[in-house]
């Protein structure tokens, strides 16, 4: 089963540009915005002294470095809270409330009681070091700014996260689409539509009228279905079997008994949802690479499991296997490659495409988050 080792390209992106821009730079754009935001605050409350003198609690001079103090541990706090963010914010929205909650009171009181140190070290306020209730009750007040401060960090991760959404579900239906046309395009070669109509002439020269009308009708329906099926539609596993049944159905009167077919399908994973037409050019492969080339045909086993929160799919055969050294790619393994694709934009991280030679042959394990219809 040679195929061509061309490693899968990386799918262009399709973001609009600012965004882009933002997801590429996302790391410099957090400290270019941390830096501006604690400057804006350190000048803010700057001039909120020189304005308002009589409220000057000594020297202005003094006071400065109180807020030097005051803007750069908030810097740091604030950056300690993104990266404990990180660790929660996919969480269930209840637990990510309180948490955040937790984390911003403790912050505003490490905040809090930095910012009376330096009253107590640069102008000399020491009684603001001597009683913990003050400390308790202006964290309250500091968590203000902590809170809107954190408002906006989930705001910008959440945009984000809707962006990045967007930006999958359009490589999805552009992918689909592609997909589609490259199923069409070797579905419907010369070489299939000579083979499945020499094999129907042949049934009718043998006078073998019953199975030449079988082998029409289902040609028809797996074109039709083929040809209306919606490329971003998903369908139960129960309905992409019944398509391939068609497909089998066809290849069946060209191999006939050298074509030998096992299904190991969990009753509980018929229900569940698959990208259309996913397996059809896993078979093909088979078909093509392992079961063609034998004189004494081969077995085509195709499996189906819900494992927990996963649906586990295989098609197995008996054939050759791939030679050593060689990968799924390109050429002749343009279904293979094309189903990884489509497999790695509608899932990411969460789809496993997993070949393997079996000794004999090739199985090629697919798996994804299991999902029902409603």
């Amino acid at each position: 089963m040679a195929l061509s080792a061309t490693a899968v390209p990386p799918l262009p992106s399709i973001a609009p540009r600012p965004f882009g821009r933002l997801m590429r730079h996302r790391e410099a754009s957090f400290w270019a915005l941390q830096t501006l935001g604690w400057s804006g605050y350190f000048i803010a409350q700057y001039v909120s002294a020189l304005v308002n003198p009589d409220r000057l609690p000594g020297e202005l001079t003094a006071y400065m470095w109180v807020l030097v103090v005051a803007a750069l541990t908030g810097f740091v706090l604030t950056s300690v809270l993104r990266y404990l963010f990180r660790r929660v914010r996919d969480h269930a929205p209840g637990a990510v409330v309180v948490t955040v909650l937790v984390l911003v009171y403790l912050a505003a009181f490490l905040w809090r009681l930095s910012i009376n140190a330096a009253y107590a070290v640069f102008m000399n306020h020491h009684e603001m070091l001597a009683n913990w209730a003050p400390l308790l009750t202006g964290a309250v007040i500091q968590s203000y700014l902590l809170l809107s401060w954190s408002a906006l960090y989930f705001g910008i991760y959440y945009y984000e996260s809707v962006q990045r959404e967007r930006e999958a579900a359009l490589r999805a239906r552009s992918l689909a689409q592609e997909a589609q046309v490259k199923m069409l395009r070797y579905q419907l070669n010369p070489h299939f539509l000579f083979n499945t109509l020499n094999a129907i002439s042949t049934l009718i020269l043998d006078h073998d009228n019953e199975r030449a009308n079988l082998a029409v009708t289902r040609l028809s329906a797996f074109l039709r279905h083929t040809l209306d099926q919606d490329p971003m539609k998903k369908v139960t596993l129960k309905q992409e079997l019944e398509a391939l049944d068609l497909y089998l159905g066809i290849e069946k009167l060209r191999f006939g008994a050298r074509l030998r077919l096992q299904f190991d399908v969990d009753p509980a994973a018929l229900g569940a949802l698959v990208p259309s037409l996913l397996l059809q050019p896993l078979i093909e492969n088979a078909l093509k690479y392992a079961i063609a080339p034998s004189e004494t045909g081969g077995t085509l086993n195709l499996g189906a499991r819900v494992i927990g929160p996963r649906l586990l799919l295989y098609v197995a055969d008996d054939g050759p296997g791939l030679a050593p050294g060689v990968r799924l790619g390109s050429g002749r393994g343009v279904g293979l490659r094309n189903t990884q694709e489509r497999l790695a934009v509608l899932y990411g991280e969460r789809a496993r495409f997993a070949p393997q030679n079996t000794q004999p042959g090739l199985r090629i394990d697919i798996e994804f988050p299991a999902e029902h219809a409603s």
